[in-house]
């Protein structure tokens, strides 16, 4: 902007100018100039950059939430916060001040959750929510949680993600593959995922290698030979089903991916939230009909945060 002296113009009308961009234009416009910085620091444009119902999710927070300055409360909401008792937390787009949200476990519906037979809570170190959900045993694998869209950034596309991880001793998410289903109004975006993608790989008779069918011995007459044993070939032997193989490239979302907080996150679908919109987000992840025993699975919950493009 060649022959523009910002010298001349009130510092109060250069805040609004920046408060018009984006939190990382703000922060890098600080370091073109003395009176740049004092503008874009101030409270006038961070209060833009915060969420309209800021004020809410704060009262609503398990401890109280100090800052001295709009700027400072903006990057503090960055880190997350708990709320609503803990079951869930709360946090900003570091760079679009986008919202987003975490239903911990115990905000979830998983079937089954309340029967210790079947599942039990732990509390991880590594979780920011209090418990965690642990799958012992089930055949019958169903979680879902929901979340009013009201809440939510409009004008985004947000993604739901299941937040897990498996222990030492999981099994029985080979195949057949989980369903995952995220439905908004007449939106679905659903499609399979693998949690276990690294898990050893069976073939359809349990055991890798080729299969010797064994005879008990046979007395054989004067003409006959002993034929070996006949096996299976070793490419059908260890065959798996077509969908359990390890999503590559593209499909990548499709498998968890590590987070870098110790836990790791699957994609569950996508939806888009209008100016406006009003209605309740539903997520999923199922298995229900294989019937096959699952192990091991340990659930913090499930963040619907911005999709990045």
């Amino acid at each position: 902007m060649d022959g523009v002296d910002f010298g001349i113009l009130p510092e109060g009308c250069i805040s609004h100018v920046v408060s018009l961009t984006t939190p990382r234009d703000a922060c890098r416009s600080s370091q073109v100039s003395s009176m740049l910085r004092a503008a874009s620091e101030s409270d006038l444009v961070w209060e833009r950059f915060l969420p309209s119902d800021y004020r809410e999710v704060l009262s609503r927070a398990v401890d109280p939430v100090g800052f001295s300055s709009k700027k400072e409360l903006y990057f503090r909401l960055c880190r997350s916060i708990l709320i609503d008792g803990g079951n869930k937390s709360f946090a900003l787009d570091r760079a679009t001040g986008k919202k987003i949200y975490m239903l911990s476990a115990k905000e979830l519906c998983i079937i089954w959750g309340d029967t210790p037979r079947y599942w039990t809570w732990i509390s991880p170190p590594e979780s920011r929510f209090p418990q965690a959900a642990e799958l012992i045993s089930v055949c019958w694998l169903e979680i879902r949680g929901k979340i009013d869209v009201k809440t939510l950034s409009p004008k985004t596309t947000y993604a739901a993600y299941l937040v897990m991880k498996l222990t030492d001793e999981a099994s029985g998410f080979n195949s057949p593959l989980q369903d995952a289903c995220v439905k908004f109004r007449d939106h679905v975006s659903s499609h399979k995922v693998h949690i276990q993608p690294d898990a050893p790989r069976r073939s359809r008779f349990g055991i890798r290698g080729p299969i010797i069918i064994r005879h008990r011995p046979l007395r054989l007459r004067q003409g006959q030979s002993m034929l070996p044993p006949p096996t299976l070939p070793e490419e059908e032997a260890q065959a798996e089903p077509e969908e359990a193989r390890e999503a590559t490239g593209e499909d990548a979302r499709r498998v968890p991916q590590e987070r870098g907080d110790g836990w790791r996150e699957v994609e569950l679908g996508e939806f888009y939230v209008e100016e406006g919109a009003e209605g309740v987000v539903e997520m999923s992840l199922t298995e229900v009909n294989g019937g096959n025993w699952k192990y091991g699975l340990i659930v913090q919950g499930i963040e619907i945060r911005p999709k990045e493009k």
